[in-house]
């Protein structure tokens, strides 16, 4: 079974809360001594550089129509004609459907703007003032709506880049359109929206759809999840080693899960990364390093 993404990084982050609370129950009445900070003990590391890194918010999203509308009768009386068939392009104004009743100028019905013609009532039909001759609905610009999760929402604003793929495979650039300022409280997402303009109708309404948003690039450092550990308050990083060649433990933030790696933040540029033994030292612990 494949493990998801957001499923691994929660691995990394409680197995080590488990061993770390598990330490507790069985810890010993009389602990052997620490280590002290003078006494060098031997640890590998490797030097890590900070890169530009972009980072991403995948989520689902489904492609909607600009407008939907049911048009109705303004009176009653037999549909005698119609100037469209289902599935007919239209253009503003055109009329829909023609009443066999004369009454003044409403025995036509006419498109309120220009769109594709999903439903419409056929000739024969006697239609009572208010009940629907056609529903119409305005493809262009097509809209795709996404939910984005609470955690990540002060991170998404408007006109920020967005990747959106079809289920079809095709891919379209665009930019977001529109970001809630309240969430579902269904979902607990806020909706967000990016407009695509479809002259030719080809983004269909329903759709299904993956949207990428670029979200402001960082300062990142790519690691194995494996040299990650926790602290005695709990929180989860790494261990470096210092200008005074002391081991130092630095809280992390992590970026996204990829297959290469960890990407996280809140690490200096340049820094001397623990990668064997970061679980054996100390903060202030004088070490040995194998660069050194």
């Amino acid at each position: 079974m494949k493990i998801t993404k957001n499923i691994r990084i929660s691995l990394y982050i409680l197995i080590p809360i488990i061993f770390w609370m598990l330490s507790g129950l069985f810890k010993n009445e009389n602990p052997a001594p620490l280590v002290s900070s003078n006494e060098l003990f031997s640890v590998q590391t490797l030097i890590s550089e900070s890169v530009e890194y972009q980072p991403l918010i995948k989520l689902k999203a489904t492609t909607k129509s600009e407008a939907r509308i049911n048009i109705k009768a303004k009176t009653s009386g037999e549909v005698v004609s119609i100037g469209a068939i289902q599935g007919e392009y239209v253009n503003k104004d055109s009329v829909l459907c023609s009443l066999g009743i004369v009454e003044l100028n409403r025995t036509e019905v006419k498109a309120p703007f220009s769109g594709y013609i999903e439903n419409i009532v056929k000739p024969g039909n006697f239609l009572e003032r208010g009940q629907i001759c056609a529903t119409i609905i305005k493809l262009s610009p097509i809209i795709f709506l996404a939910g984005v999760p609470e955690y990540e929402i002060n991170k998404v604003k408007k006109g920020q880049d967005v990747i959106l793929e079809l289920v079809t495979g095709r891919i379209i650039s665009g930019k977001l359109t529109f970001v809630s300022k309240s969430a579902s409280s269904e979902t607990r997402t806020f909706n967000v929206e990016s407009q695509i303009e479809n002259p030719d109708g080809s983004i269909k309404d329903g759709l299904t759809a993956n949207m990428t948003i670029n979200i402001n690039k960082v300062r990142a450092h790519k690691i194995s999840p494996s040299i990650l550990l926790l602290n005695d308050d709990g929180k989860l990083g790494i261990r470096i080693v210092d200008d005074n060649n002391e081991a130092k433990f630095i809280e992390i933030t992590i970026l996204e899960d990829s297959e290469e790696g960890l990407w996280v933040t809140n690490i200096p540029d340049f820094v001397e990364i623990i990668i064997q033994g970061q679980g054996f030292v100390e903060d202030g612990q004088k070490v040995l390093t194998n660069l050194k």
